[in-house]
């Protein structure tokens, strides 16, 4: 993979062969030893009842159990997006459906990035006073609580239940028996090939649309590459782990350009808009530097290549199991 030369990766093979099961997670994965179109099954009822959890627990607050439930449902559809050439239409409806329920718990999410990027913001010349960021912190936690009023109601959780206990039901029906690795491999690349074709030629000059856009097609590909850690855990750990990074890299961008909204003018943090559009820049523009590194470190492998990589560790792996 990008991550390591061919050289690096021969030299690595034994290390990765002598590696023990037994250290694996036992969290539902794609395994040499068993079915592929089962564990999909069990990763999607493991993600679903995740969800379920996320909803349910009482001692979570709302803004914490809309962030958790938001997060088990980008697993999801990074699933079925995974999974819709093998299931059909069935699958795009549960992906749409899933999309759509997390679109009406964005508000409070909103302004909750818009708190990280005011906590994120450099400030070397003390541009702003310790005053004025409480000041500003208080506005945007008065504009978080109103849309946690309005967002996770009781009917809203009721609808949000329906949807994974339905989503539930659909997968015992889903038709995978037939389903091979190199099939879940051929996937898998293709979703990397738009992650990687989404990355910019001039990251300084990429709007926060585009930005935005690799970050999304980002996180489907991290956790799509989740599916295959018992295959080589060390490696695909680390993969993980860059794809992250780059992640979170291209969400703090976003969350400042959420900021940056709340300051545009006659929005609610207009009368700050001076102070804070220039630090909203400067900060822009480091973590677009930072994630670019990422990004040619992660992206550095053609997609031909990285599936071929991905079949090679799954034969590897077979002959080790026998």
């Amino acid at each position: 993979m990008g991550l390591f030369r061919p050289a690096e990766i021969a030299r690595l093979t034994p290390v990765f062969q002598a590696e023990q099961t037994s250290r694996m997670s036992d969290k539902p994965a794609i395994r040499p030893n068993g079915a592929v179109g089962d564990a999909l099954k069990a990763v999607a009822r493991d993600i679903l009842a995740e969800a379920l959890a996320s909803l349910d627990d009482p001692e979570k607050s709302d803004a914490v159990a809309v962030h958790d439930y938001r997060k088990a449902m980008k697993r999801w559809r990074a699933l079925l997006r995974l999974i819709i050439p093998f299931i059909g239409d069935e699958g795009e409806q549960l992906r749409v459906e899933a999309r759509d329920l997390a679109r009406e718990l964005a508000g409070a999410r909103d302004a909750q990035s818009a708190l990280d990027a005011l906590d994120d913001l450099k400030d070397p010349d003390d541009t702003l006073s310790k005053s004025t960021r409480a000041n500003l912190r208080g506005r945007i936690e008065e504009i978080r609580a109103a849309a946690e009023e309005t967002t996770l109601t009781d009917a809203m959780r009721g609808k949000l239940r329906a949807s994974v206990t339905t989503a539930n039901l659909s997968v015992g029906t889903w038709p995978l028996g037939h389903v091979g690795f190199s099939a879940v491999a051929g996937e898998l690349a293709e979703h990397y090939r738009r992650a990687r074709q989404a990355a910019p030629a001039d990251w300084h000059a990429a709007s926060s649309e585009e930005l935005h856009r690799l970050r999304q097609r980002v996180v489907v590909h991290r956790y799509q590459m989740e599916l295959v850690e018992p295959l080589w855990p060390r490696l695909t750990k680390l993969w993980v782990a860059e794809a992250q990074r780059l992640r979170e890299r291209l969400g703090a961008h976003h969350d400042l350009t959420t900021l940056a909204a709340l300051v545009a003018p006659h929005q609610p943090l207009a009368r700050w808009r001076s102070r804070l559009a220039p630090l909203i820049a400067a900060r822009e523009a480091s973590h677009v530097k930072a994630a670019a590194r990422v990004a040619g470190r992660l992206f550095a492998e053609k997609p031909r290549a990285f599936r071929r990589r991905l079949e090679a560790l799954w034969e590897s792996r077979g002959e080790e199991e026998e």
